[in-house]
């Protein structure tokens, strides 16, 4: 009677040991999951903020009497523009990733020409409230680079627990699928040209 015993027991065992490995691997990757998507929402909330302080510049460069319109319309063009890409963080593909990204470049080249711009206007160069805006929004570009390089090291965690082995058969059970990396704008790996006139 007792040499039944013997299987049932060690079957027993590896299901107790199965089933136990299953719910570790199934947790784990759904906290590193939720990291990673705490990581996007931190990377969407530092966008947010530039796109509110771009609208407080906006207006205060608005009150300079002879300022380029055009310069101001591509801005607040562009921010809308990327203000109306959403992103879902429980679908995150590259797809979404790669539109998110276009808008948000989109944004800061014509920042980028709005501040060069503003060059031209010594009376906002003078002005505390732009200077205060201009002082922060570059603050706020230190923080969008933190919050990306933070969100691309949490899903580089998630991504290389699900796949390496024997968590990618658990992750295929239960439906984990990689992660999308933010990566660089096109042409960012291209230095800029420098010139110095002496």
């Amino acid at each position: 009677m007792r040499k039944w015993l013997i299987p049932v027991l060690i079957i027993a065992v590896l299901g107790i040991v199965i089933y136990s490995m299953t719910v570790g691997v199934n947790n784990t990757a759904v906290e590193l999951e939720e990291n990673a998507k705490t990581a996007w929402s931190n990377v969407e909330s530092s966008y947010q903020r530039r796109n509110d302080l771009i609208g407080n510049l906006v207006n205060t460069v608005q009150g300079a009497a002879d300022f380029e319109r055009g310069t101001l319309t591509e801005v607040v063009e562009a921010r809308s523009r990327a203000t109306s890409v959403n992103v879902n963080a429980d679908n995150l593909t590259e797809d979404q990733l790669r539109q998110f990204q276009e808008a948000q470049g989109e944004v800061s080249s014509a920042l980028s020409r709005l501040l060069v711009s503003v060059e031209r206007y010594p009376q906002l160069q003078s002005n505390q409230n732009f200077l205060n805006l201009q002082s922060q929004l570059e603050g706020t570009e230190n923080r969008i680079n933190v919050a990306r390089n933070r969100y691309n090291e949490a899903v580089n965690s998630f991504n290389v627990y699900i796949r390496k082995f024997p968590n990618n058969i658990v992750a295929g059970w239960f439906g984990f699928d990689p992660m999308a990396r933010y990566e660089a704008d096109a042409g960012a790996e291209d230095a800029p040209d420098v010139e110095f006139s002496f």
